[in-house]
């Protein structure tokens, strides 16, 4: 059973992060500077709530196995940087962005709300490591709300789709990059 499969079962509708908005959030915990244990992080897939929305222990079971199965195809991809958008994740002529694009930004950008601290600690504000982070959240934030995004880009002369291209072509670099800087900070602080 894939993790989408799991997450399509009637019970679970609405209980837990949709695929996409999963893949985003594991994306931000693979990228994170500092390994997280998932026990950390697992409940937040669920919105937090200390009760699993699971009727069975080898459900959940099932779930944290795929979950983690995932972070482990994540996290070298980003390291490495091979990390491509997932299949289906594109751009949209009407919408800008699609569903699955939109809800992986959103879960990118929750996951980066619990890993903040470490991020703001190893590329303080006003470095470079800082800009380097502040563009992909930008970037990652124009996805989630292409709209604001299109008016404030046409507020500075710029034509909206055009320049989403570009970011959502940058975003696997981006996001390589920064995962493999947060690391390579991290591992300094740590010697």
């Amino acid at each position: 059973m894939t993790l989408n499969q799991l997450l399509s079962q009637p019970e679970l509708e609405n209980k837990l992060l949709n695929n996409e908005q999963t893949i985003g959030f594991l994306t931000a915990m693979a990228a994170a500077p500092h390994l997280l244990d998932p026990s950390d992080w697992l409940a937040y897939l669920w919105g937090g709530d200390e009760v699993a929305p699971f009727e069975t222990a080898e459900q959940f079971e099932q779930y944290a196995e795929l979950v983690i199965e995932q972070w482990n195809i994540i996290h070298p991809a980003l390291l490495d940087g091979s990390w491509a958008w997932p299949e289906g994740y594109d751009l949209d002529e009407e919408e800008v962005v699609t569903e699955a694009v939109r809800d992986f930004a959103e879960g990118l950008l929750q996951g980066w709300q619990l890993t903040r601290d470490d991020w703001e600690t190893l590329m303080p504000e006003d470095s470079e490591d800082d800009a380097l982070l502040g563009g992909v959240l930008l970037s990652i934030s124009m996805l989630y709300d292409p709209e604001t995004a299109i008016t404030t880009l046409s507020d500075q002369g710029l034509t909206g789709l055009d320049e989403f291209q570009e970011i959502y072509n940058a975003i696997p670099l981006m996001l390589c990059g920064l995962t493999q800087r947060g690391h390579a900070l991290a591992q300094q602080a740590n010697h």
